[in-house]
């Protein structure tokens, strides 16, 4: 495998994929291979079937290598927010007399604060703001004089079951070098601009079968939480209301429009060469009362996190849940009374919420394979 070359695996509530590609001109990417592959999911910190999970990946790494005719050593594995733990912390250093803030130091205050976690494995840390001892409020203080610096900071930790577990399936895979990314972090990163990010800002990644909501702040996140609630209740909702095999609630959801009542009472619909009939407003409503589950998810979120400044902030939708059903995102709105705004990747061919988690961990993982580099270690110094 290319140093060049990054591998990623982003594990979502209903699929796995795997990612094959390096950097291209003017910040894009070149995706040698790419192959995602269903299998059962996880709930409460659990996997369904692990046998399944390790099939799914077997089959998308595999399909990957035999397209790019090359053995993948090395990957980077997106830890989705169920599996995550996300620890804000307060840190703050001095120093005998004013110094120029460099990498040395800033390693200082982020060790000062790093400690075990029970049954969870230390990822990374981030920053969200620093404040000089003079009360500068910057996002990198590298460079500035000071006697003191103060930070929050942003410690990430994937929970030992989910590393055990996807670890235990890569090695048996025979990849030899796992590294793992939280992957709500790179998302918020990669799609919200640095501008927004300096303020307060809300984030939403929708799935098929969970959600996670984030506060973002400067380069790290402030509170981050899942909940239960997706696009595989919703078609659960129409399964069941509508007597429907679960593939078509499915394929229904993406015909569906929340913007206008049909003039018919009933919908015909066709799927797999069968015809099926619905009512046309119990299905709206349906839908509306899913959408609803994934609102109270956020609501109760954002009443844990009062006094925030959160109040006027608009919410950042990305993920596959919401981005097919037309008047979702409009309906989300209504009910937070909130602006809502769908983010995906701004790259050709990508630019759909269904692939964010994918693009933002190649972009996260091209990055940390770069950063691994002597050259850049030299020229930034070996503490990181």
């Amino acid at each position: 495998m290319k140093r060049r070359s990054v591998a990623v695996l982003d594990v979502r509530s209903a699929e796995v994929t795997v990612l094959l590609g390096e950097r291209g001109v003017n910040h894009t990417f070149v995706f040698k291979a790419s192959k995602t592959e269903p299998y059962d999911g996880y709930e409460d910190g659990a996997f369904y079937d692990t046998s399944n999970l390790k099939e799914a990946v077997s089959r998308a790494l595999a399909s990957v290598e035999q397209t790019c005719g090359e053995r993948v050593s090395r990957i980077f594995v997106g830890v989705p927010g169920e599996f995550t733990e996300v620890v804000p912390k307060e840190r703050d250093i001095g120093f005998p007399s004013a110094r120029r803030i460099g990498q040395r130091e800033l390693n200082m205050l982020f060790e000062s604060g790093r400690e075990e976690l029970e049954g969870a494995t230390f990822m990374r840390a981030a920053s969200m703001i620093y404040v000089t001892a003079d009360n500068r409020r910057v996002v990198n203080p590298v460079g500035l004089v000071t006697s003191g610096l103060s930070a929050a900071l942003t410690y990430f930790y994937c929970k030992d079951y989910f590393r055990e577990t996807v670890g235990g399936i890569l090695t048996d895979c025979g990849v030899a070098e796992v590294h793992y990314i939280p992957a709500e972090y790179s998302q918020a990163m990669y799609l919200i601009s640095s501008e927004t990010r300096d303020e307060y800002a809300l984030f939403l990644d929708v799935g098929s079968l969970s959600s996670t909501v984030c506060v973002v702040l400067g380069n790290g996140i402030l509170a981050q939480q899942t909940f239960w609630a997706g696009k595989g209740q919703i078609a659960v909702r129409l399964m069941e209301r509508f007597s429907l095999p679960y593939d078509a609630a499915v394929a229904l959801l993406a015909k569906a429009n929340l913007f206008r009542r049909s003039e018919t009472p009933d919908t015909e619909f066709n799927f797999r060469n069968h015809s099926y009939e619905v009512d046309s407003d119990a299905l709206i409503d349906e839908i509306k009362c899913g959408l609803d589950e994934i609102c109270e998810g956020v609501s109760a979120f954002l009443e844990e996190c009062r006094g925030k400044e959160l109040d006027y902030k608009p919410l950042y939708v990305t993920g596959e849940g919401l981005c097919e059903i037309r008047g979702a995102l409009e309906h989300v709105s209504k009910r937070l009374n909130r602006v809502s705004e769908q983010v995906a990747p701004n790259l050709p061919y990508y630019n759909k919420p269904s692939v964010s988690s994918r693009i933002a961990l190649a972009d996260m993982a091209y990055e940390d394979n770069r950063k691994s580099g002597f050259l850049y270690r030299l020229l930034n110094g070996f503490g990181g």
